[in-house]
Parts: C-alpha cells; sequence; structure tokens
C-alpha cells in the first residue's frame, strides 16, 4: 500500500489579498473609495462638465442647478469640474511628495542603521535637525528657495517628510542586521550593497508601507497648506488647498464654497488614515487580534 500525502495548497499574493479584503471591512472601503479617487482623476478631462478655467461672468456665485451640480465660483467656474480636476492635481502632489520621501529617506535610513559608527552619527545629527523644524515651516522655508509652484512645493514636502522615513527605516535596520541570516550571508562574503538589497530592505519594508499611507495624508494636507498661502498650485490652475483659499477669500459673501474643497480634503485624509491602520493590521504580528 502506498503512503500518499496530500499538501494544502497555501494562498497565493491574490488570495491574501482578496482575504484581507473580506475580513477587514474599514481597509476593503478605503482602498475602494481611492480607487474612485484616482479614476476620476485620471479621467477629469472626459468627466469634468466644463473646463476648469471657463469663466462666465454671467453665472457669478450661480446656486446649486442642473446645469452647475456644485454651483459657481466668484469667477463663474464650474466647482464640480474644479474640483475633479483639483483632486488631480492634489492627489499627483501627495504622490510626488512621498515618492520624494521614499527615494531621499530609505537609502539614508539603510545605511545609517547599517553602516554604523560615526557614519550613523552624522546623519542621525542631520536628520535630528531637521526634525527640529515644524514640517510646514521647513517646507516654506525650502519652497522659498525652489521657487513657487506646486512641483516645487512637493519637491520641499518630500524633503521635509524624507527624515521622518530615514530614521523609522534606521531603527529597523538595526534590529535586522544582526539577524542570523545577515551574519551567514557576510560569512559567505556578500557584498555591502548585496546585505542591504537581498535581506534588509525586504525586512524592514512593511513599517514603511504603513508609514507611507499616513505621509499621503499628510502630504495633501500640506499641498492644501502651501496653495492656500499662495506657494502652491498658481491661478488659474485648481487643487483642493487653492479652492479653499478662494473660497475663505469669499466665505462671507458664499460659505458654502468651502464645504466641497474642504470636504474632499477631509474625506481623502480620512482614507489614507485607514488605509494605514489596516495595512498595520495586517503586516505587524504583534497587534494581530484573536
Amino acid at each position: 500500500m502506498t503512503d500518499m500525502t496530500f499538501a494544502i495548497p497555501r494562498p497565493t499574493g491574490l488570495g491574501r489579498f482578496a482575504r484581507w479584503l473580506r475580513r477587514d471591512l474599514r481597509g476593503a472601503a478605503s482602498l475602494a473609495f481611492l480607487l474612485l479617487l484616482l479614476t476620476l482623476s485620471a479621467l477629469a478631462p472626459v468627466i469634468a462638465p466644463y473646463s476648469p478655467t471657463q469663466q462666465d461672468f454671467s453665472a457669478i456665485f450661480a446656486p446649486i442647478s442642473a446645469d452647475h451640480w456644485l454651483g459657481t465660483d466668484d469667477l463663474g467656474r464650474d466647482v464640480l469640474s474644479r474640483l475633479i480636476h483639483g483632486g488631480t492635481a492634489s492627489l499627483y502632489a501627495s504622490f510626488l511628495a512621498v515618492a520624494i520621501a521614499i527615494l531621499l529617506g530609505v537609502p539614508v535610513g539603510l545605511l545609517a542603521g547599517y553602516l554604523g559608527g560615526w557614519i550613523d552619527d552624522a546623519i542621525s545629527r542631520i536628520i535630528d535637525s531637521f526634525l527640529s523644524f515644524p514640517a510646514i515651516v521647513l517646507a516654506i522655508a525650502v519652497t522659498g528657495a525652489l521657487g513657487i509652484g506646486l512641483t516645487n512645493g512637493m519637491i520641499a514636502v518630500g524633503i521635509v517628510f524624507a527624515p521622518q522615513l530615514a530614521r523609522l527605516v534606521r531603527a529597523r535596520t538595526l534590529v535586522v542586521r544582526n539577524e542570523l541570516y545577515v551574519d551567514s550571508a557576510r560569512c559567505f562574503g556578500a557584498t555591502t550593497a548585496h546585505i542591504l538589497w537581498r535581506h534588509i530592505t525586504p525586512n524592514t519594508i512593511q513599517p514603511v508601507i504603513v508609514h507611507v499611507t499616513l505621509l499621503l495624508a499628510a502630504a495633501l494636507l500640506a499641498e492644501a497648506s502651501l496653495s492656500f498661502l499662495g506657494l502652491g498650485i498658481q491661478p488659474p490652475e485648481a487643487s483642493w488647498g487653492s479652492m479653499l483659499a478662494r473660497a475663505y477669500q469669499n466665505m462671507e459673501i458664499a460659505p458654502e464654497q468651502m464645504y466641497p474643497p474642504g470636504i474632499a480634503i477631509l474625506l481623502t485624509a480620512l482614507t489614507f488614515n485607514m488605509l494605514g491602520e489596516s495595512l498595520r493590521d495586517v503586516l505587524d504580528p504583534t497587534l494581530k487580534r484573536n
């Protein structure tokens, strides 16, 4: 009689992802809302009923109607169209800032944590000096040096966020570099670059993924703040922050103008935070509930 063993198939990456969505309604809802925002942003020229810069001086502060679902602003521009196109600019700004923070912060944190010694001390002092300044003040200062504009503003925000990621990656690297598999790789003659790429980075990426979602929310608020101050996107282009600034100037005349961009910023930032908390529960085994 032949012994027969049956292997239980392990779920694939797609299967684990589907199981996560079924078990965590918070994560599924936040991911669905984020995908909706990205779809609207990508299709903004097709979906928006008007051009975001089209003015109609005969319909200034027009109320909600079949022609203008969210009314018009002080220059007769359709609020819904500007909201959709503004979402494109705001999301682009958020992802750009976080991408820059990742490109700057992660390599610096890996080198500081793995090499140690005077290199770690020097990098840590630089990180501490950046973190000692309020983020928005430092972003304004860097924007002033680079020049006013959405891209320059988000480069500034990315530079400001990079030390946070660098400190997080450094702390995780200090733990991982002493693991047995890292020592084994050194014994077999693996180069520093190989160890960092194949062994350190994959085992430090989980907290980075969670923190990145939180930084996306912070970058969205930073873009809104810079645009509100006139340092971000410039007229006549639209972002949620610039719409909020324009509505604030006319708050006594048409206070309802503040609601669309304000609610959009609130819901999107909340979505990023909820997604981050959901991913933290999944990726951190110490937080898994029984």
